[in-house]
This record gives structure tokens, C-alpha cells and sequence, in this order.
């Protein structure tokens, strides 16, 4: 993905302990960098529900490469299917990942959530 993640499978995204283990595991000594730290809900082989915590911010309302992550993570434990819908606090997106040494895609909508400026 080009930064750091830890995906770990939960029963229930909305009942997951991401404020309590997201900032532990974020800086876990395993991570000298720090880690951003997906929780994943496998629904079903083509669905999964995800909440991220990424470094340095805390739960983000979507992660684009959390979903990636998440799949990749899924895909390699031979849980998920190749084209993988992903819902995220913020909306839904689809990831795509035929196979290990192929492109991994990300396909959903953007939307801005902040726009603003600062006299210096």
C-alpha cells in the first residue's frame, strides 16, 4: 500500500475495541514507524464492513488504503473473493485484487470533507 497497516478480523465492526487497541497497537515497538490499524468485519466472501484508526489522526471516516489493506489481508488467508465491496463509516468502495504480483484497484466516490486556509 506505501504505508504501514495492521488488519485484524473482529465479529463486529461497530462493537470493535478500536479506541482502546488503535492507539496500542499504532505504536506498538513492532512498528517503529507506527502503523495505521484496520479492524475488519468479514459479511460474507465479497463484503466486508471496516473501521480504520490511522497513525497519527485516530478513526478516519474512510481509508482507501485500509480497504486495500483489508482485502489484501482477506485475500492472502483465503477468505475473501477477488472484487471485494467494502463499507466504511463513510461510504462504500470496491476493492479488486486478482492475485499476489497483480494490481490491487480501488473504485468509489470522493467527497470533500474539509476545506479551508490560514494567513501565516
Amino acid at each position: 500500500m506505501g504505508n504501514p497497516h495492521a488488519v485484524l478480523q473482529v465479529p463486529d465492526v461497530k462493537t470493535a475495541p478500536l479506541e482502546r487497541f488503535g492507539p496500542s497497537i499504532e505504536n506498538h515497538a513492532r512498528f517503529p514507524k507506527r502503523t495505521n490499524v484496520g479492524f475488519m468485519q468479514i459479511v460474507d466472501r465479497g463484503h466486508i464492513r471496516l473501521r480504520v484508526h490511522e497513525r497519527g489522526v485516530g478513526e478516519t471516516l474512510a481509508c482507501g488504503t485500509g480497504a486495500c489493506a483489508a482485502v489484501a489481508v482477506g485475500r492472502r488467508h483465503g477468505l475473501l473473493d477477488d472484487d471485494v465491496r467494502v463499507d466504511l463509516p463513510g461510504g462504500t468502495a470496491r476493492v479488486f485484487w486478482a492475485a499476489a504480483g497483480e494490481h490491487l484497484w480501488l473504485t468509489g466516490p470522493t467527497a470533500t470533507v474539509f476545506s479551508g486556509s490560514i494567513d501565516i
